[in-house]
């Protein structure tokens, strides 16, 4: 986290000198946008442009006064981890109006803001882009009623206006995720959770009514998450006789020695005569049709209460000096645009366009046009939908296809939170799809051993919120026991194999494909899925328990900080797993505004350590009272966390004192996040999918066998920037460090500088990356289900 050598870090025209930038909360509050306003404050302060806060949303750009103060670096020091929004939010009806607007433009010009930061829903952003074509009408009333100078006119020419999207809801077109929809996911499968367990004591049903008047995009994906019996949205309400279908899912359920159920609804869920479907409804329909002790829940305001997840924070400080990017690149020209999410990609979008969309949803669902309204949702709710229907509702096995295969699933290398909803998802899909599936316990030194079982439907019922590997998982790599594991494959007739787990996995593959020379056995088709909670899988941005990784850090980190509250100054120095891999430290350390955050792959000496030394302790001179150094546990064989802790309290002593902490296995275990339960489901039903794709293909019908000995027949299937891509593990070989088990390229990388800035260090910055202004519908990729964002 050194001083690296002075560079510029924009183009000149992308200097902020002279600018002025307003950042305003509209709407509703979303958990993520306090991180969102802070990132526009640092960065726009960073580039040199005079930042304010507008407090009370555009209810406080109508008063004007006090509400609008402009914001310094400290005025935003612990606010990343606050829920809610710290400047306030509210309706205003006056904004609404001509005369109001007015008013608000006069207050603008005022304080020569001409850069417009708007974070809120679809209504806030319209109102925005409403107020930008105004502008220059409003600029010349307020000349004519002698409020401003004339050459306020040429001066303040045109308004410029950057929207992100804070909604829980997720409902706004043209963005993956919305700020504030991991995290009410978050409080959702915490109740879930805590309920599933008393609901099984007493074998009771739950209906859990979720937030959505008009999106059932929450009760969706908490659905999948938590392996929902039912769910009920307002995007596609159920057919006629839902009633008894539901009921026999119910009953069939508990006779199968399941002892609870779960519905899921969505406060905006409508039945095809658009009459809505209350919670108490369903109540009174299972305790008249089928008796069960049945509970109604409504989760109400504790969705967007709470502390943001680490997935809201890094993507609301993402799209924070993304939008202060937006803002200086923009010209008179540009239309309005908002920063949104595809896959794992920042990306501009023209406001409007996003806004009609959405617009155009609401409009196919009150003409009962259901399935365009889901199309219309965009590939991430579609996918959601199809991948629900399938893990959900099994089909009577007369109606299932016969195709005779067997597929081995098994994890591979350490535990990673939401490998067992990986399995689940590939166990019910092969069964869907005809095959009979087949788990390995304890990875290949279990298969040598012929730990291997036929695994059914019900038997992997609840494993979306367990943690570990249920199927037990080792570090032992397949070439030991090559022609033990050929023995078995051959004696259980494996046609395909599934592999779930980190950079082991990636290497039993490379060997499983050296071994088909000798073995024919291993000519068969075989996927990798990573999952590892150092995310240092070649050929993937993700990685299967990251995620859940990153929150256990973020929110040990603070706990950690508060610790120190009303206590003299202090820095804490973090140890953080991920071997050679410095993911978790680096994102972990911009969720949870860490100062530094050591690395091995951006090398540093004591020189940097000293100049980290000398920066905190700057800092604590004003009235910044606490630190944070997060360090990578391979980062310096030599730079230990003892030596950082001693330097740190040996250079800081007078200014501050310092505190170390080992984080190391908690971060592999709890529970599942939605994000990886939800990331598991889906790119593991991908991964079956392309399993019986490929056994289509490769089986021989004159010899009765599959053979597939090409390498696109041995694959890892990873996020790649928008979309999720099968790559043959021989072509991923040459993008591999094998000393260090890290991919050559990492893109989180670029996300180092974004920290630096964050935590106030002069460094470069990369902008050749930045989004480009695309339009809505080339936005999509074409990958039916590439967007794994949620």
């Amino acid at each position: 986290m050194a001083q690296p050598d002075s560079k510029k870090i924009f183009f000149e025209n992308l200097s902020g000198a002279g600018k002025a930038i307003a950042v305003l909360t509209s709407g509703g509050d979303a958990q993520g946008m306090n991180a969102a306003v802070r990132a526009v404050v640092r960065m726009g302060l960073y580039v040199g442009a005079k930042v304010y806060f507008i407090h009370e949303g555009y209810q406080g750009m109508v008063d004007g006064g006090d509400n609008i103060r402009e914001a310094t670096w400290e005025s935003v020091s612990s606010m990343l981890q606050v829920g809610g929004t710290v400047i306030g939010s509210a309706r205003c009806k006056e904004f609404r109006t001509h005369e109001g607007r007015l008013k608000a433009a006069h207050n603008l010009v005022q304080r020569g803001i001409t850069n417009l930061c708007v974070i809120g829903g679809d209504g806030s952003l319209t109102g925005a882009n409403l107020f930008r074509e105004e502008w220059s009408g409003l600029l010349t009333e307020l000349v004519e009623q002698g409020l401003i100078e004339e050459d306020a006119i040429q001066k303040y020419s045109a308004l410029h206006i950057v929207g992100m999207v804070g909604s829980i809801d997720n409902d706004f077109c043209g963005t993956d995720m919305t700020i504030g929809t991991d995290s009410a996911l978050h409080r959702i499968i915490e109740v879930v959770d805590a309920i599933m367990t008393t609901a099984q004591s007493h074998q009771r049903t739950f209906v859990l009514e979720v937030m959505g008047r008009h999106c059932g995009y929450l009760a969706l994906v908490s659905a999948l998450a938590c392996g929902a019996d039912w769910v009920l949205i307002p995007e596609m309400p159920p057919e006629d006789g839902w009633e008894e279908k539901m009921c026999q899912k119910l009953s069939a359920n508990r006779a199968g020695m399941k002892r609870l159920n779960i519905i899921i609804v969505a406060e905006g869920a409508i039945d095809h005569s658009n009459k809505p479907i209350t919670t108490d409804y369903i109540k009174n329909l299972v305790v008249k049709c089928l008796g069960f002790d049945t509970r109604v829940t409504i989760l109400g305001h504790v969705q967007r209460g709470g502390t943001p997840s680490a997935f809201d924070r890094i993507l609301a400080s993402r799209m924070g000096v993304e939008a202060v990017l937006a803002l200086l690149e923009t010209t008179a020209n540009t239309p309005a645009c908002v920063v949104s999410l595809c896959g794992n990609q920042s990306v501009r979008l023209p406001l409007m366009e996003c806004v009609q969309m959405t617009q155009e949803v609401q409009k196919a669902m009150d003409q009962k046009r259901f399935e365009e309204a889901v199309k219309l949702r965009g590939r991430s709710f579609e996918n959601n939908l199809k991948t629900y229907k399938l893990l959900a509702h099994r089909k009577p096995e007369t109606e299932l296809p016969t195709s005779n295969f067997n597929v081995a699933v098994l994890n591979v290398g350490a535990p990673a939170a939401g490998m067992n909803a990986a399995v689940r998802s590939a166990v019910r899909v092969g069964i869907s799809e005809g095959h009979k599936m087949f788990a390995v316990s304890d990875g290949f030194e279990g298969f040598c051993k012929g730990q291997i079982k036929e695994i059914k439907w019900a038997d992997v019922g609840g494993w979306t919120g367990q943690g570990g590997s249920l199927l037990g998982t080792k570090r032992t790599l397949p070439a030991k026991h090559v022609d033990k594991i050929a023995e078995q494959m051959r004696m259980h007739n494996i046609n395909a194999l599934l592999v779930i787990g980190g950079f082991e996995a990636f290497l039993s593959l490379l060997e499983l494909l050296t071994a088909r020379g000798k073995y024919d056995e291993f000519c068969v088709p075989m996927v990798m899925v990573p999952a590892t909670v150092s995310n240092n899988v070649p050929g993937s941005d993700l990685s299967i328990g990251a995620d859940t990784a990153l929150n256990a850090i973020t929110t040990t980190c603070d706990r950690i900080k508060q610790s120190a509250s009303g206590t003299k100054r202090r820095v804490f120095i973090i140890e953080t797993m991920g071997g050679y891999c410095g993911y978790l430290a680096s994102v972990g350390g911009l969720a949870a505004g860490a100062d530094a955050a050591y690395i091995f792959e951006e090398p540093f000496d004591i020189r940097d350590l000293q100049a980290n030394v000398e920066h905190l302790t700057e800092k604590m001179k004003t009235s910044i009272q606490r630190g944070l150094v997060l360090r990578n546990e391979n980062c310096n064989d030599n730079y230990t966390t003892d030596f950082i802790y001693q330097l740190y309290s040996e250079e800081g002593r007078g200014v501050f004192d310092s505190r170390k902490n080992v984080l190391g296995h908690m971060q592999q275990g709890g529970a599942p996040s939605p994000f990886d339960r939800n990331f598991g489901t889906k790119i593991s039903a991908k991964a079956m999918q392309w399993i019986t794709k490929k056994l289509t293909e490769t089986f021989r019908q004159g010899a009765g066998r599959v053979f597939a000995n090409t390498e696109d027949s041995c694959c890892l299937l990873g996020m790649r920037r928008r979309a999720l891509v099968f790559q043959p593990v021989v072509q991923l070989k040459g993008e591999t460090d094998f000393v260090h088990r890290i991919p050559k390229e990492q893109w989180w990388l670029k996300l180092r500088p974004l920290m630096k800035i964050l935590a106030k260090y002069k460094t470069s910055y990369d902008v050749s990356d930045s989004g480009q202004l695309e339009h809505v519908v080339r936005n999509r990729p074409k990958e039916s289900d590439a967007s794994v964002a949620m």
